[in-house]
């Protein structure tokens, strides 16, 4: 197991300088010359000279590559163009919030998820069944916006159980106040997918030649789905929700822009209106850094559900 933790570690490190070389070009060779963004509308040759002194951009194109490895290893990429604020500051400090939502609304789903397509699948065919299927492609063609200007207006602003918008300092009221209604939302913006998505993996299971060997056993019907389907369906389960995990900190900005919760996904919609490279920089290599950290835990995973796999 430490083997091959070590292997897959080393693996990672050319796909990260990967990552990083494309990251560089396109923020130095395509993006333009960012001197020209801070100075202003009318600079002046002196003013954008200095500008270029100060950011490190006049140096030799390998000088500048080695810079951002340095950032990139010390975290440390130096301060926001528009704000000032240091951009290991803006990352710790974002990511709380939106890991406060999107936590509970993934633990959420996931299980609700499971637990409908078990059911759904228990009475494939029936009109139930057919009934959940229309229910989810109804929810799959209702744009996100419409659900957080409905629940926005009827459950908060009209029935008051929530606030509309805000934030604190408290985690158990951020979690129990503030995000309970994003949450909701992201749940009914969610489940429907999710649930047509799980329900192919329960229903390619339940044709499996085991299933039929259970059945003919005696194993009741429960057993069968909630057993032994359900373990072999965790596989493509735990696929989707481990891919998904690093987007959702980017996916979620409409949930945090509109309830006003000082998130990471809102934090990038800000750098790119600002043009702010330092920012959207940082951000999109971690980004990719947690995606390739969160491949090595699914497969960790799998052998944790199913033992017959061998990492190798």
């Amino acid at each position: 197991m430490l083997a091959y933790i070590l292997r897959r570690l080393w693996q990672m490190l050319p796909t990260m300088l990967g990552v990083v070389l494309l990251v560089f070009i396109l923020f130095n060779w395509v993006g333009g010359d960012p001197a020209y963004i801070l100075a202003g509308k009318m600079p002046s040759a002196e003013g954008i000279a200095n500008i270029r002194r100060q950011l490190g951009v006049d140096q030799p194109y390998h000088v500048q590559l080695g810079i951002f490895l340095k950032q990139i290893v010390t975290f440390d990429f130096g301060q926001s163009w528009a704000t000032g604020e240091a951009v290991s500051s803006i990352i710790t400090t974002r990511l709380g919030p939106s890991l406060t939502v999107l936590v509970p609304l993934t633990i959420l789903e996931t299980l609700i998820g499971i637990a409908l397509a078990l059911v759904v699948a228990f009475v494939r065919g029936s009109l139930l069944d057919r009934a959940v299927m229309i229910a989810c492609t109804v929810g799959m063609s209702i744009s996100i916006l419409v659900y957080i200007i409905v629940f926005q207006y009827g459950l908060a602003y009209q029935l008051g159980w929530f606030p509309v918008q805000g934030w604190g300092n408290s985690f158990w009221e951020n979690l129990l106040r503030y995000s309970t209604l994003p949450i909701l939302i992201g749940l009914a913006v969610t489940i429907a997918p999710t649930l047509r998505l799980y329900r192919s993996f329960v229903l390619d299971e339940v044709s499996q030649d085991y299933v039929r060997t259970a059945r003919a056993k005696g194993l009741g019907e429960g057993r069968v789905m909630w057993v032994h389907v359900l373990r072999n369906a965790a596989i493509p389960i735990i696929t989707h929700v481990m891919a998904n995990l690093p987007a959702l900190l980017i996916g979620a900005f409409l949930l945090e822009r509109f309830f006003g919760i000082p998130g990471i996904g809102r934090e990038v919609i800000l750098a790119v209106e600002r043009s702010d490279f330092p920012v959207i920089k940082a951000i999109t290599v971690y980004v990719a850094a947690a995606t390739m950290v969160f491949n090595l835990l699914t497969d960790l995973l799998y052998q944790a559900v199913d033992p017959r796999i061998q990492l190798k």
